[in-house]
């Protein structure tokens, strides 16, 4: 490996465990919630499709999982109280996933937190550094778009 892929990679990996293991503080100082970070990542995915809730298939899509992961994360989060599953009128096959208040909470502050991370990284960077970043972890995000799908 030279030494940019060197460099590249390690940051790559430092980064990300970084990012989950402040993840997971945050839901941990959030008390007993009971809730994994990929639970977390689902409740905030629901959040996104606003007040009518999402279907499992955007909820798939968005996270990039399967239908059936979506479908039994979905299950354990109604059983839980984070979530909650209507059928809808004009096709009874068809299932909507909403927020209860409980899932509407942990998802809101999961999102500040999100936004207080994106702001302190920002207030560091010029604007040049600002444009490079964004380009180079949109190809990033391409790359690994083209690997997984």
């Amino acid at each position: 490996m030279d030494d940019f892929a060197e460099k590249l990679n390690d940051l790559l990996v430092d980064t990300f465990r970084s990012i989950l293991k402040v993840e997971e503080q945050m839901v941990n100082n959030m008390g007993s919630l009971n809730l994994s970070i990929s639970e977390v990542h689902l409740l905030e995915s629901v959040e996104k499709c606003g007040e009518a809730g999402g279907t499992v298939s955007e909820l798939a899509k968005d996270l990039g999982i399967t239908l059936s992961s979506v479908t039994v994360a979905v299950g354990k989060l109604v059983k839980k109280g984070y979530l909650s599953k209507s059928k809808t009128a004009a096709d009874g096959r068809l299932v909507h996933v909403t927020l209860t208040p409980r899932g509407a909470k942990v998802a809101h502050v999961h999102g500040r937190f999100h936004e207080q991370m994106v702001r302190e990284i920002a207030a560091e960077l010029s604007d040049q550094e600002k444009r490079v970043l964004i380009s180079g972890v949109a190809k990033l995000n391409q790359f690994f778009d083209r690997s997984v799908l």
